[in-house]
């Protein structure tokens, strides 16, 4: 049945996925309206220029692995609207209290020479991700389907789902084992369930294939070359509008919603059927976030002193600690020794802060609305590796999971990376229809986080909305 093709469009939430999904819109030749509630565009893509003079601070999203290497951003002309990446020297260090740090650097060599009897080990199980990443991607970055690769993808996915513990059991040194720990860490999820291991696997191949990027000055000048694109296409945004009803919006022939499923819900009311929206309404969020920007007097003390030149760092010693701190997590509670992700942007991006001056940031997990104050915990963490670091602060900024709703309320309870992964959502997302974008209303779609392939600044749950929005209007 041949559908009209809508002659307006309008996306609600101007974040990564929502400016993807308006530029393919708009690509398609679509009149697109964006609106976002916050006073400028980005979502987790914003940057605090004004608080602390001379300094830009990223809020949230910091390092950009994932758009670095999106099928959707790397097609987009970003560089002609002032996005330029920066690789520090080394991608990610991972510290102990004794002895030489983990360091993986680009090259998956020059990675495996330094990991002593687990080199072999290490190459032998990212030399095949690494090699087929590029055909990886698009099936990995999007809605299950078969992708180019076939086999690749297979392969990929007989690793992926095993949990970290599987994986790490390959091998048998502190350094190795630690170092893949904090690359699974980053699915907010127990080392030792399904799908853990497969975080790892993308992580470190994305560092040894194209690095783990900053976008030069600061996460926001992604969004901006993002909005330059949708203008230079037609499309326009409209910010400091908060939308709580979809009849704000002059009953648009087509629209897609990139927030979270419970505020999807609200909007939608009577524009969805109830049990279609009661499915948003338990939407599986994954934990919250607690996280700590420092301003120093002077780069950090680091024990090792190769860990100076990381961009971003894991801190949380063995396996086995990484494991113990993510399972407290999950059982609500937070962990006396968290582990941290943390950043040096000044490293690779010295123009960030005045001359001398240097920003730090580290953030862990905690329970979805955890009001308890981690900052403490978190500095006796970096100061484990670092000892005199808190001698080097001048000045925090620190963003309780309350603050990070109130930042974007796409994060609530502090739950930046949206959907908690699990074999069930990763197959088909929260939401059960034909389409993991789609609703019983043809004319609306979500493409936030909640859906395929989750959270992470990559675009695509945004592009892949977007597209199945275009499928469906011209062939249903």
């Amino acid at each position: 049945m041949k559908h009209r093709i809508p002659q307006d469009v309008s996306v609600i939430g101007a974040g990564p996925n929502g400016l993807a999904a308006a530029i393919r819109l708009a690509q398609a030749g679509l009149a697109v309206r964006v609106v976002e509630a916050a006073s400028e565009i980005g979502g987790g893509l914003r940057s605090d220029r004004d608080s602390l003079k001379g300094y830009v601070i990223d809020h949230c999203a910091s390092v950009f692995p994932l758009a670095a290497a999106s099928p959707f951003f790397t097609e987009l002309p970003l560089e002609q609207h002032g996005l330029r990446w920066l690789n520090p020297a080394v991608p990610l260090a991972h510290p102990f209290d004794d002895g030489p740090a983990a360091i993986l650097h680009k090259s998956l060599d020059d990675t495996a020479s330094t990991l002593g009897p687990d080199g072999p080990a290490w190459r032998a199980l990212f030399d095949p991700t690494v090699r087929d990443l590029p055909s990886l991607l698009p099936s990995i970055l999007g809605p299950p389907r078969p992708g180019p690769d076939p086999v690749a993808a297979i392969r990929f996915a007989g690793l992926g789902f095993l949990p970290a513990t599987t994986l790490a059991g390959r091998f048998t040194t502190r350094a190795a084992r630690g170092l893949f720990a904090g690359l699974a860490a980053h699915a907010f999820l127990r080392l030792d369930r399904p799908l853990s291991g497969a975080i790892g696997l993308l992580l470190g191949a994305l560092a040894h294939e194209a690095g783990w990027p900053l976008a030069a000055g600061g996460a926001f000048r992604l969004a901006e070359a993002l909005g330059g694109v949708l203008a230079d296409l037609g499309g326009r945004v409209e910010t400091d509008i908060t939308v709580t009803s979809l009849h704000q919006l002059g009953r648009p022939g087509l629209t897609l919603l990139d927030i979270d499923p419970m505020q999807s819900s609200t909007i939608c009311e009577g524009e969805l059927p109830q049990r279609f929206r009661r499915t948003w309404e338990r939407f599986p969020f994954g934990p919250g976030s607690f996280k700590v920007d420092f301003v120093l007097d002077g780069p950090v003390p680091w024990l090792d002193p190769e860990c100076a030149n990381a961009g971003t760092l894991h801190l949380g010693g063995s396996f086995e600690e990484i494991a113990f701190a993510e399972a407290e997590v999950l059982a609500g509670r937070c962990p006396e020794r968290p582990f941290l992700i943390a950043g040096q942007p000044t490293v690779a991006d010295p123009g960030r802060a005045p001359a001398g001056k240097h920003l730090f940031w580290a953030y862990c997990h905690v329970p979805r609305g955890a009001s308890f104050d981690m900052t403490g915990r978190i500095e006796a963490q970096i100061a484990r590796f670092a000892p005199g670091f808190r001698d080097r602060i001048e000045h925090r900024i620190v963003t309780s999971p309350s603050a990070f709703e109130v930042f974007n309320p796409a994060f609530p309870g502090g739950s930046i990376g949206g959907l908690l992964p699990s074999i069930r959502t990763t197959l088909g997302s929260a939401n059960p229809a034909r389409s993991p974008y789609s609703t019983p209303n043809p004319g609306i779609y979500l493409c936030s986080s909640a859906t395929p392939p989750g959270g992470g600044v990559h675009g695509m749950a945004g592009y892949h909305a977007a597209d199945s929005a275009l499928r469906r209007f011209r062939v249903r």
